[in-house]
């Protein structure tokens, strides 16, 4: 029940119900990453390609996506890497999730929330005023 009513209520939990009856309908399970996430296609778009989607296991991340399943899901490769040895290459990083709004999120050097103390003004810096 509890399943129900996430994927009624809300579009960030995995997937809607909309999107589970169009995969049950024509979705064709193409495999899944190291994260649980699962991929599917199935269907055209309005352009002519294959429709190819994500169910993600837990809140929907695209950042969540790796290397290999992107170039998929966005056509740039044809082929998915279940199907090939894909191996990442040496300067693709491993995933890190988005920090944004979050206590572990970069803070730059003076801002506000920065742990570090704030530059005092020095007074070399004057203001623009209109009419000056």
């Amino acid at each position: 029940m509890k399943t129900f009513l996430l994927q009624l209520f809300t579009w960030w939990n995995s997937q809607t119900l909309n999107t589970r009856f169009h995969t049950w309908r024509h979705g064709k399970r193409v495999g899944e990453d190291e994260f649980g996430n699962v991929y599917y296609e199935g269907g055209t778009t309005s352009e002519g390609f294959t429709r190819r989607w994500v169910i993600y296991k837990n809140y929907s991340e695209a950042s969540s996506i790796p290397p290999g399943w992107h170039g998929w899901i966005h056509h740039r490769s044809d082929v998915p890497p279940t199907k090939e040895n894909y191996k990442p290459r040496e300067w693709q990083k491993p995933h890190e999730p988005n920090l944004t709004g979050s206590a572990a999120a970069y803070r730059p050097k003076g801002s506000i929330l920065g742990v570090q103390h704030r530059p005092q003004v020095t007074g070399d810096y004057d203001a623009w005023t209109p009419g000056s």
